[in-house]
C-alpha cells in the first residue's frame, strides 16, 4: 500500500503543544483559576435540555451575535450584530482571517516572540511567514514596523497585545501607525486581544467601518470557560461578510451558543474575578521582584520573569518537583532563562511563591 504524503511544506511540522505533568499545582496554561458560578452551569444544563438535537444550530449564532454586539456597544461607538463573527475558539477566528485573506501567494506578518498560533496557522494555510523581532523590552518598535510593512506589503499582520507570552500592551501610537501603514498597502491588522480584559487599554477604541483593523476575543479567560472553545471577532461589516463566505456552515454548535449567551448575564462576576486577577498580579510581580527576578510588566492574567541567575530550565524542573508547573520558556527564542507563571487561586499563587523561594534560596 502506498500511503498519502503530506504536503511537503508540513511535512517537517510539529503541531502546537503545551506539555501537562502530574502536580498539585498547574500554572502554565492561563486558564482561569476557578469555574464560572453554579448559576451559569445551571443555565447551560437548561439549555442542552431544550436543545432540538435533531435540527442544525441557527447557523448565524444570531442571539449571541446580537449579545456581544450590545456587550461591547458604546454610546460613541455603537456595535452591530454584523460586526461580530463567532467561531470554535480565537484559533478559529484567526484561522477564518487567514483562509480568506492570506493564504499562498500572500504573506503575513508577526512581532517575536509573540503567540505561536498565529505563524503556526499562517503556514498551516500557505502564506509565507515573516517574522520581526521586537525590542528588548518587547515591544513592537513603530518606525520599524512601518517600514516592514511598506517593504513586504503583507496580507495579515498580527499584532497580539497585551502580548503572550511577555505580557507587554503596545501603546496606542503604536497600534495607530502600523494601521495607517496596513491601510496605505492594502492590509489587515489583527489585534489579538485574548487578554484584553486584563488591559488597561484596547485597540476596539479605533474600530471604525472604514478602517482595515479586526480585535479578536476569547471566552476561555476571562470569562473561565477555556472548555467551551468560544472565541469571537469585532470587526468592520465588510470583513465578517467576508469571513462568512469562508468559514465551514453550522461550524457553532447549538450548546456552544447557548453557553456564551449565558455567561454574558454574569458579567459582574467576570468583572470580581479580572479584578482579582489583577490584584493577585501586582502581588505576586512585587515579590518576584524582592525575589531578584527580572519581572516585565504584564497587561495579561500571567507574568513574564527571569530568575536571578538566568537558569529557568533548572528553577522549572526544581519547582516541578515541589509539584508546581509553571511554563518553561527558556528555549524559545529572545528568552533564553525566562519562565512564565499563569495567575491562579491566592493559594496556588502562595503555594508556587513559596516553592520559587526555596528553590531560589537553595541555588
Amino acid at each position: 500500500m502506498t500511503r498519502p504524503t503530506v504536503r511537503e511544506d508540513l511535512a517537517s511540522l510539529e503541531g502546537y503543544h503545551s506539555p501537562q505533568v502530574d502536580v498539585d499545582v498547574r500554572l502554565n496554561t492561563n486558564e482561569a483559576p476557578a469555574a464560572p458560578p453554579p448559576a451559569f452551569a445551571e443555565a447551560v444544563g437548561r439549555a442542552a435540555a431544550a436543545t432540538a438535537w435533531h435540527r442544525y444550530p441557527d447557523r448565524a449564532a444570531t442571539a449571541l451575535r446580537t449579545a456581544l454586539a450590545e456587550l461591547h456597544s458604546t454610546a460613541n461607538s455603537p456595535i452591530s450584530i454584523d460586526q461580530v463573527f463567532c467561531a470554535n475558539g480565537s484559533n478559529e477566528v484567526l484561522q477564518t482571517i487567514l483562509l480568506t485573506y492570506a493564504g499562498p501567494g500572500r504573506s503575513v506578518l508577526t512581532f517575536e516572540p509573540t503567540y505561536a498560533l498565529h505563524t503556526h496557522i499562517a503556514r498551516l494555510t500557505g502564506a509565507e511567514r515573516i517574522q520581526a523581532e521586537r525590542t528588548d523590552d518587547f515591544l513592537i518598535d513603530a518606525d520599524h514596523a512601518v517600514g516592514l510593512i511598506n517593504e513586504h506589503r503583507p496580507a495579515v499582520t498580527f499584532v497580539c497585545s497585551p502580548n503572550n507570552p511577555t505580557g507587554m500592551i503596545e501603546p496606542t501610537e503604536t497600534i495607530l501607525a502600523m494601521l495607517d501603514a496596513v491601510e496605505a498597502t492594502g492590509g489587515l491588522l489583527v489585534v489579538d486581544e485574548a487578554y484584553g480584559q486584563f488591559s488597561d487599554w484596547s485597540a476596539l477604541a479605533v474600530l471604525d467601518e472604514n478602517r482595515s483593523l479586526a480585535v479578536s476575543r476569547t471566552y476561555s479567560k476571562t470569562w473561565a470557560m477555556a472548555g467551551a472553545r468560544l472565541g469571537y471577532l469585532l470587526a468592520p461589516t465588510w470583513l465578517v461578510a467576508d469571513l462568512d463566505k469562508v468559514v465551514l456552515p453550522y461550524h457553532l454548535d447549538s450548546v456552544k451558543q447557548a453557553a456564551g449567551l449565558a455567561a454574558l448575564d454574569f458579567i459582574d462576576d467576570m468583572d470580581e474575578r479580572v479584578s482579582t486577577i489583577v490584584e493577585e498580579r501586582g502581588r505576586i510581580s512585587v515579590t518576584l521582584d524582592d525575589l531578584g527576578c527580572r519581572v516585565w510588566p504584564s497587561g495579561a492574567n500571567f507574568i513574564l520573569f527571569r530568575p536571578p541567575a538566568g537558569d529557568g530550565e533548572r528553577v522549572w524542573a526544581e519547582l516541578v518537583e515541589r509539584s508546581v508547573l509553571i511554563r518553561n520558556t527558556a528555549s524559545w527564542n529572545h528568552l533564553g532563562g525566562c519562565l512564565r507563571v499563569t495567575i491562579g487561586t491566592r493559594a496556588d499563587n502562595d503555594r508556587f511563591l513559596s516553592a520559587l523561594t526555596d528553590v531560589l534560596q537553595d541555588s
